[in-house]
């Protein structure tokens, strides 16, 4: 084993992970990267989620950092900024999404910060609507507790129709 990994069990799942992950407060400064992480056309693709310009990204944010019903982290490894997570209300429901710099995917951070996230986030179930296609994310779900509970339709990027699946982290996980 390299020096900086140990080896983390989540839910079931025993893998790598480095250390040094930390979950803060998002700070403003902190949106920057964020912006430059969402343009990535790959990761937008995955997402099926589109990117958008930087006012809107901007006032995006302005307004969710505003809302203190809102749980935002920014997603810290080895002293850089990888992401960010977020909890939110809507529709009734409390949702959980995430985002990290594609030069940090495929470590095994986004499963330990999302770990430690619902560690903090106590408020069950949470509910998570991930494009189908993003394999990638629902194992990071899946490893954290989250159980596929329905399977929708949503409209993608430039307005075509994606099939998306509903995963929950009930009362009980």
């Amino acid at each position: 084993m390299s020096p900086g990994i140990r080896l983390v069990r989540i839910a079931g799942y025993t893998e790598p992970v480095r250390d040094e992950i930390l979950l803060r407060d998002v700070q403003e400064s902190d949106l920057s990267i964020f912006f430059e992480q969402q343009l990535d056309p790959e990761a937008t693709q995955m997402a099926a989620f589109p990117s958008r310009g930087r006012d809107a990204f901007m006032a995006h944010w302005v307004k969710i950092m505003a809302d203190e019903t809102t749980t935002l982290k920014t997603v810290i490894f080895h002293g850089g900024v990888a992401g960010n997570i977020v909890s939110w209300e809507q529709s009734g429901e409390r949702n959980v999404g995430y985002w990290l710099g594609k030069e940090y995917w495929g470590q095994g951070i986004a499963s330990a910060a999302l770990s430690k996230f619902l560690r903090q986030v106590k408020t069950r179930p949470l509910h998570v609507h991930v494009a189908k296609h993003n394999a990638a994310s629902i194992r990071v779900l899946q490893k954290c507790g989250f159980a596929i509970s329905s399977e929708a339709t949503f409209s993608g990027v430039d307005g075509e129709q994606g099939e998306e699946f509903v995963l929950t982290l009930g009362a009980s996980d």
